[in-house]
C-alpha cells in the first residue's frame, strides 16, 4: 500500500470516528434488536410494512438534513467568527441568555436547522448557558411551532397561555446550566486543518 493510500485510509477512519460516535452505534444496535423483535413478534408482513414506512421517511428526511448541513457549512464559512465570538464575550451575562432565548423563538424549521446553528454558536465560544437557553427556547417557544400546530389545533387562548407560562423557562434552564458543577466538552474542531485559519 502506498503512502498516499495509507494516509487516505487514516483520514477516512478519523473522519468516521469523529462523525459517528458511540451514541450513533448504540442506536444502530438498538435498531437491529428492535427489528429482530418486530420480525419475531409481529411476523414478516409487519416487518416489511415497517421497512417500507422507514424508507419513505428516510427519502423525505435525507434531502432536508443534507440541505440544512450545506447551509450550516456555508454559514460557518461566511460568518465573521471573530466578530460573533467578540459579541458573545460581550454578552455572557443575563443579556446573553435573553438574546439566545430570542434567537430560539425566531429560528425557523426543525432540528436540521436549529442544531447546526447550535453547533456554530458552540464553535464561536458561547457558554453552555447560552447554548441551553437557545435550544430550550427553540423547543418550547418556536414561532413556527406555535403558528403551525398550537393555534390551529388548540386555539389562540391556549397558545397564548402556553407561550407566556413557558417564556421564563429557557432563561431558567440557561442559568441552571451555568451553575452545574460538571464540565462539558464540545466538538468544536475538525481533525483536518481549516483552510481559512
Amino acid at each position: 500500500m502506498t503512502d498516499d493510500a495509507q494516509a487516505g485510509q487514516i483520514r477516512w477512519s478519523s473522519l468516521l470516528r469523529t462523525a459517528f460516535g458511540a451514541s450513533f452505534w448504540a442506536f444502530v444496535v438498538l435498531a437491529f434488536v428492535m427489528a429482530g423483535v418486530c420480525y419475531a413478534v409481529l411476523g414478516p408482513e409487519a416487518f416489511a410494512s415497517a421497512i417500507g414506512s422507514d424508507k419513505e421517511r428516510l427519502a423525505d428526511l435525507i434531502p432536508r438534513v443534507a440541505a440544512a448541513q450545506i447551509v450550516a457549512g456555508f454559514v460557518w464559512v461566511l460568518l465573521p467568527r471573530d466578530r460573533l465570538s467578540g459579541f458573545l464575550k460581550r454578552n455572557r451575562g443575563q443579556r446573553g441568555l435573553l438574546l439566545a432565548a430570542a434567537a430560539g423563538v425566531i429560528t425557523p424549521g426543525g432540528p436540521a436547522s436549529a442544531y447546526p446553528f447550535l453547533a456554530i454558536l458552540a464553535g464561536t465560544g458561547a457558554d453552555r448557558g447560552i447554548l441551553v437557553a437557545y435550544i430550550s427556547s427553540w423547543a418550547l417557544l418556536g414561532m413556527q411551532r406555535i403558528i403551525i400546530w398550537d393555534i390551529p389545533l388548540m386555539g389562540m387562548d391556549f397558545s397564548v397561555v402556553r407561550f407566556l407560562i413557558s417564556l421564563p423557562l429557557p432563561i431558567i434552564a440557561g442559568m441552571l446550566a451555568r451553575r452545574l458543577p460538571i464540565g462539558i466538552a464540545f466538538a468544536t474542531s475538525s481533525p483536518h486543518k481549516d483552510p481559512h485559519e
